[in-house]
């Protein structure tokens, strides 16, 4: 199931998340299509089930995986899927 988010190549990163992204030589629209697909990485069951109860009602979502130095980036949609944004978690 894909989500309504904004365009991949215009989610807003925040500049830890580019730095991180960069220092890994990952990509943010890697981790932005198993987000618009609903994989919502490293979050525990409980709150993948809200994560998907909020998929179907409008609410926000969020995600979080590893990057390859261990690092974690969150993705964060709105519950109006107009603003999407990576992040690290001590960024929110």
């Amino acid at each position: 199931m894909a989500l309504r988010v904004i365009q991949r190549d215009f989610a807003n990163r925040t500049p830890g998340a580019l730095e991180a992204l960069e220092r890994t030589g990952e990509s943010g629209v890697d981790f932005l299509a198993r987000h618009a697909s609903a994989d919502w990485g490293e979050l525990d069951g409980e709150d993948k089930a809200a994560n998907d109860y909020d998929l179907e009602h409008g609410g926000r979502l969020l995600s979080a995986y590893r990057l390859n130095d261990g690092s974690k980036l969150w993705i964060i949609t709105e519950y109006d899927r107009s603003y999407t944004t990576l992040l690290l978690p001590e960024e929110y």
